[in-house]
């Protein structure tokens, strides 16, 4: 099985590097191999890449300085998910999902570029407050919450700005509720 590129080796600007990120990662297929051939997903992505504990806490932890990490908000919007996103989380490919697209930094520097997609259905009760993050991070409020299960870590290569980079998703459960997460590791994260 090879893996495929998920967005064109080109030089841009956040923004519409994560809109192309999100169309080319909703095309390509996702690897879900248990375990992970360490010839597929080599060190150091493999530590990142297949960790299971919070990402936000993860990144917090690499400075000193409690302001160093953000989270740039990039777009929100209800919207359709994709095929696979849809496939994935187990609703009709034509229900309304809450689409959040933020990039994680360290000292002002891209890290990780994430999409997070919520069914309507998704946002009643105690997690409606998804709609009002803002620029919180999202993995604070999903490892804090007392009903949240995760399930299989998929993951994909490509590049970026003619880096190579690494990316990963997979589906939360809140309170039976399901969201999916889909999180892009930049190359500068390595340098960290």
């Amino acid at each position: 099985m090879g893996l495929h590129s998920f967005c064109a080796a080109q030089t841009v600007t956040l923004l519409p590097m994560l809109s192309s990120l999100s169309s080319q990662l909703q095309q390509q297929a996702w690897l879900k191999l248990s375990p992970m051939p360490r010839t597929l997903l080599p060190e150091p992505w493999r530590n990142w890449v297949l960790d299971s504990g919070s990402l936000t806490q993860r990144l917090k932890n690499l400075t000193d300085d409690p302001q160093a990490f953000s989270v740039q908000l990039n777009r929100i919007e209800f919207t359709r998910a994709s095929l696979s996103e849809a496939r994935a989380l187990n609703i009709p490919f034509r229900e309304q999902v809450y689409v959040r697209e933020v990039t994680l930094m360290i000292k002002g520097e891209p890290v990780v570029v994430a999409r997070s997609v919520i069914p309507r259905s998704t946002l009643t009760g105690y997690e409606r407050q998804l709609m009002r993050l803002g620029s919180k991070p999202l993995g604070e409020f999903l490892f804090n919450h007392k009903h949240m299960k995760r399930h299989a870590i998929e993951c994909k290569q490509g590049r970026v700005e003619n880096q190579q980079a690494w990316a990963r998703r997979s589906v939360f459960e809140l309170s039976g509720k399901p969201l999916m997460v889909s999180e892009v590791f930049l190359e500068h994260l390595l340098a960290l």
